[in-house]
């Protein structure tokens, strides 16, 4: 059912209830509240963030121009926030990740039989319970790279206190043999649209609606930022709870690609903006994900200001060297930024070479070459080291001063299957602050650093994690890193999300 017939049925059955006086929105909430674990060097090392840019034309009509669309995939393994729910007659209880930035609603099977993460967990048995409908049409979630594979079927849905009759989910057969051996929860309960739930099948949030068991089209998220407090935080279906937040919510509209997606403004480290999101970027709220992700170019400069510790990348540092000079003296000479490294020869545009002298300029391999930008790791230097200099440039710095920039940038490029170490000592560090709807929300030292603890004490880890998409369509995460700073107002009636401070 698309959100625009939902909406609609929604709309006449208010309209109804209130001519016979009910006063549907008193008390039909669902309060979910949320367990908290801790994480760990094994599960952070392991999380992964993904995201696939392409193009495709209306797969009804076959026709038309292309549409522009990013598909984002994760692993799961760094969630912290978990809740139980039951499923069948009478119910079976899992833990699931209440997850914004997925759609389906799926567990493990009493059938998973070859996946040696499935006896590590709680399983589905249909044969238990007294509602189950089976469907057994075979389908995969998409997870990280790959996918877990298993069965349509139909139960009831036992959430908080309320039940959702019939809904449809996935009992999971297939995992791979290593994918959930240091999982920290059974499954996950999507509260994405059904754009891009895997079937098409109706999400769990929008039978909630449709079967009158809240009757607000609105949910909210509150992250408890207390560490000891055994609550680790709490949705509330159908409502919004004053207490856990301060002031009004600042509130942006959804973009329609199947994602709770917004978009933001600028980004400043301390007082200093980084550019690259002033005409706008789009950003997902992801419950689902510990880490606030975003390009590698913004992130290198947050490493710098916060002293978090990278790895030295040489093909950065190739780049710069033997291309610094005439990224210089193209900026300078108000050539386009974004032709620059088509120009030299390092990047492809439409599948070709722009024919320069500086080619001939700066010897290069003929392999490199004929390399596409998302098979060429030099393109992206390159284009990092552009904007980096961009940046030097409106500040007026000199060339040297500006070429010192760009080498410290090199040195701060955060790993691509890691997270930066930073010291614990954060009262030095600057504000991060992200522009949404015109407002500044800014992170604060404490709420961006990660502390995780083993046998040799406290380290602290940068809440920023890199994910790049397309150099001209950067994507952010706002996952929990943000989200317990800001209690969050997801509004399926508006296609709108708010932000206000958690309280």
């Amino acid at each position: 059912m698309g959100i625009k017939v939902l909406l609609a049925a929604l709309l006449i059955w208010n309209l109804s209830t209130s001519a016979f006086g009910f006063n549907a929105s008193a008390n039909n909430t669902i309060r979910i509240g949320l367990k908290r674990k801790t994480l760990d060097f094994n599960s952070i090392k392991a999380a992964r963030i993904y995201a696939k840019h392409h193009h495709h034309r209306d797969t009804k009509r076959n026709s038309g121009p292309l549409k522009d669309e990013v598909v984002y995939l994760k692993n799961y393994m760094d969630v912290q926030y978990f809740a139980e729910i039951g499923i069948g007659s009478p119910p079976q209880y899992f833990a699931v990740v209440f997850d914004t930035g997925s759609s389906n609603l799926w567990v493990p099977s009493s059938k998973c039989i070859f996946s040696i993460g499935c006896y590590l967990r709680s399983r589905y048995r249909s044969r238990l319970s007294t509602t189950y409908t089976k469907i057994g049409k075979r389908c995969k979630i998409p997870f990280g790279t790959r996918s877990v594979r298993g069965l349509f079927s139909q139960d009831n849905v036992k959430v908080g206190s309320s039940v959702v009759n019939q809904q449809v989910f996935t009992e999971v057969t297939r995992e791979g043999f290593f994918t959930f051996l240091h999982a920290r929860y059974d499954g996950v309960l999507g509260l994405g649209f059904q754009d891009v739930a895997a079937g098409r099948v109706t999400p769990v949030w929008y039978n909630m609606l449709l079967q009158h068991i809240v009757t607000q089209p609105i949910f909210s998220f509150w992250l408890n930022r207390d560490p000891k407090s055994r609550l680790g935080g709490e949705i509330l279906f159908g409502g919004v709870d004053c207490t856990h937040f301060r002031g009004q919510h600042t509130f942006v509209p959804v973009a329609q690609n199947g994602y709770w997606e917004i978009e933001i403004g600028d980004l400043f480290i301390g007082n200093n903006s980084t550019g690259l999101c002033r005409g706008g970027c789009p950003a997902i709220v992801d419950t689902g994900t510990s880490f606030l992700a975003g390009p590698t170019t913004i992130l290198t400069q947050i490493n710098h200001a916060i002293g978090a510790e990278g790895f030295v990348s040489m093909e950065c540092k190739t780049v710069f060297s033997n291309y610094g000079n005439l990224i210089w003296e193209n900026l300078v000479s108000g050539l386009q930024p974004e032709r620059i490294c088509n120009r030299i020869g390092i990047c492809k545009r439409n599948g070709t070479f722009d024919v320069s002298h500086e080619q001939q300029t700066v010897g290069r391999s003929s392999k490199l070459e004929k390399l596409p930008n998302a098979e060429n790791p030099l393109c992206s230097f390159c284009e990092m080291t552009v904007f980096w200099m961009q940046v030097e440039l409106r500040k007026e710095r000199t060339k040297e001063k500006a070429f010192e920039y760009v080498n410290q940038m090199c040195e701060k490029l955060p790993s691509p299957r890691g997270k930066s170490y930073i010291n614990c000592d954060v009262f030095s560090l600057p504000h991060i602050t992200i522009t949404i709807g015109n407002k500044p929300f800014p992170l604060s030292p404490d709420q961006y650093v990660i502390r995780v603890e083993d046998n040799h004490g406290a380290h602290c880890l940068s809440g920023f994690t890199a994910l790049d998409v397309h150099p001209r369509r950067p994507l952010w995460v706002l996952g929990d890193v943000f989200l317990r700073a800001y209690h969050t107002v997801f509004d399926f009636g508006n296609l709108q999300v708010g932000f206000a401070e958690s309280a």
